[in-house]
């Protein structure tokens, strides 16, 4: 199990990631190259296959065992009314999650993923980033190694969600303190605010710019001041999932977010994470932009709870089935074997 003994342990895990696997990543070129179709014919399916080989150091890489976990958390700055929902409906959720009753039950149910959901500290909510940090040190710590605890070495395929009302806040002031902008530039509706409800959550991002934005000095800083727990927590467990060698789909606007600052520190922190989904959040059009990242499903989605990640796993799951599943031009005894015509 990976875990962060300080916020430099943290910073050290973030400068020194894991690459992929080569002799993988050339094992399964060259069987691509001779299965029977034309070579790119099934176009982002092939790169998918080689993208799991790579992580996975197999020549045919699997998605039997994925593994989703949503994590909880509540945010002080939800009383400023940045959300058309209470923060009692975060407990609320979870009881759903745990009753097996939410979407993200349905879709993890249909894609085949185990589903954790670890809340943190629901009673606490952080505190409102717009007078104070979000966390101290030792819980923006405890958040991450919450994160980095619930991802599993034997997975196949690992990815996140949350629930956490005011919780497209934040992870607005995460952006914008990332890649510059207003916070016009970041905020959406999230759960169906109103036009004021919309103003007042613009002007708890510029506040909180304003108040934290010189002292986000690295990604610890950033997440400690500006996010939340689930939010840290989202951040802990894909660097965990990245020295664990286990290839990771994004979810939405907030999983993305948290994102962002360990994308600041090391260029190259995403490399084992594919780009699940394009939420109907422009705050997410934009973080994918920035990331570089070309979603597998543009459907409109803006729920949360990785559901997204849910729905574009049985995309992998199809790619490595072909990958797996097709003959070779030899083993079918067709013409034209390392042409790429089939």
């Amino acid at each position: 199990m990976i875990r962060f003994e300080n916020r430099a342990a943290f910073a050290a895990a973030l400068a020194d990631l894991p690459e992929p696997d080569s002799a993988a990543l050339e094992a399964v070129r060259a069987r691509q190259a001779v299965l029977t179709k034309p070579l790119g014919s099934l176009g982002r399916l092939e790169e998918i296959a080689v993208f799991m080989a790579g992580w996975q150091g197999r020549e045919r890489p699997r998605a039997d065992r994925i593994r989703a976990v949503i994590f909880a958390g509540n945010h002080g700055v939800a009383a400023r009314g940045v959300s058309a929902y209470p923060p009692e409906v975060t407990v609320q959720m979870v009881a759903n999650f745990a009753a097996g009753g939410a979407a993200i039950n349905a879709l993890t149910m249909a894609c085949g993923a185990e589903l954790a959901v670890v809340p943190l500290d629901l009673d606490r909510p952080t505190g409102d980033i717009t007078r104070e940090p979000a966390m101290s040190e030792a819980e923006c710590l405890a958040a991450l190694n919450a994160g980095a605890a619930a991802v599993m070495a034997d997975s196949d395929l690992f990815f996140v969600g949350e629930m956490g009302i005011g919780n497209t806040t934040p992870a607005a002031a995460l952006a914008a303190q990332v890649f510059g902008g207003e916070a016009g530039d970041w905020i959406g509706r999230g759960t169906g605010l109103d036009d004021a409800g919309l103003a007042r959550k613009a002007e708890a991002v510029a506040a909180a710019l304003a108040l934290h934005g010189a002292d986000c000095t690295d990604a610890f800083e950033t997440l400690r001041r500006l996010g939340g727990r689930e939010i840290a927590a989202m951040a802990g467990a894909v660097l965990a999932a990245r020295h664990l060698r286990v290839p990771v789909l994004l979810d939405g606007f907030i999983a993305c977010a948290a994102m962002a600052p360990l994308l600041a520190d090391n260029a190259a922190f995403l490399g084992h994470c594919l780009a699940a989904h394009c939420s109907a959040e422009a705050g997410h059009v934009r973080l994918l932009e920035r990331f570089g990242l070309e979603p597998l499903l543009h459907l409109g989605m803006r729920l949360g709870e990785g559901s997204g990640a849910a729905v574009a796993a049985q995309i992998v799951r199809s790619a490595l089935a072909a990958h797996h599943g097709m003959a070779t031009f030899a083993e079918a005894a067709v013409a034209g074997a390392g042409n790429g015509n089939a």
